[in-house]
């Protein structure tokens, strides 16, 4: 697939990128990589908010989160190999980028970073909405920080959250709605009632 109907936004951000501060390209270049790992700190907040109030559906919708996230992400690794649209720094020729440009073959559409990105925040909002609303911004900050390295067109980024939002919330969905039924470690095993005797 060669799609580059946004190479002119691409362009321009690109450019835009070339002539801000070293330091700033730096910064973004790091949250870009490894930003990922803010949604990891996230998914870790909110099993121990989740830990301590014996709400046992709360719980296997918090440890369902990373699994979601994970089936996400093969999720657009598949797409991906079905579209085999190589990267724009490759095709359109706009040297220095932020971050080397990856080898070919290296697929662009959808950009995985910005499904995973998504799959976080939306998974997050259904089970944790207050730590699923700091998981929003983060997510689009990913997204936008992978056009301005130079690794992704625009359509990469909104087709990654699309198709990552829309897994995420769709098994969300089914871990509600069927009942899965998931390990619920650290959530405290309360008894319903007095036993035999009248003694607690």
């Amino acid at each position: 697939m060669n799609a580059g109907f946004d190479a002119g936004l691409y362009r321009w951000v690109v450019r835009l990128s070339q002539h801000t501060p070293g330091p700033l390209d730096s910064v973004v270049r790091l949250f870009s990589d490894y930003g990922v790992g803010v949604f990891a700190v996230l998914m870790l907040w909110a099993w121990w908010r989740a830990r301590g109030g014996g709400d046992r559906a709360r719980m296997a919708a918090v440890l369902a989160v990373p699994v979601v996230v994970v089936l996400a992400f093969l999720a657009n690794d598949i797409v991906k190999s079905i579209f085999t649209e190589q990267r724009p720094c490759q095709t359109l020729h706009v040297a220095p980028t932020v971050e080397a440009c990856p080898a070919l073959g290296d697929w662009s559409f959808p950009s995985n970073h910005s499904a995973i990105a998504a799959a976080s925040a939306v998974a997050l909002l259904l089970a944790d909405r207050r730590l699923g609303r700091i998981a929003v911004p983060f997510a689009l900050l990913l997204g936008a920080s992978r056009v301005w390295i130079g690794v992704h067109y625009p359509h990469d980024v909104l087709a990654g959250f699309v198709l990552g939002g829309v897994v995420a919330w769709l098994l969300m969905l089914a871990v509600r709605r069927l009942g899965v039924r998931l390990p619920t470690v650290g959530v405290p095993i309360r008894p319903r009632g007095p036993l035999r005797g009248g003694r607690p």
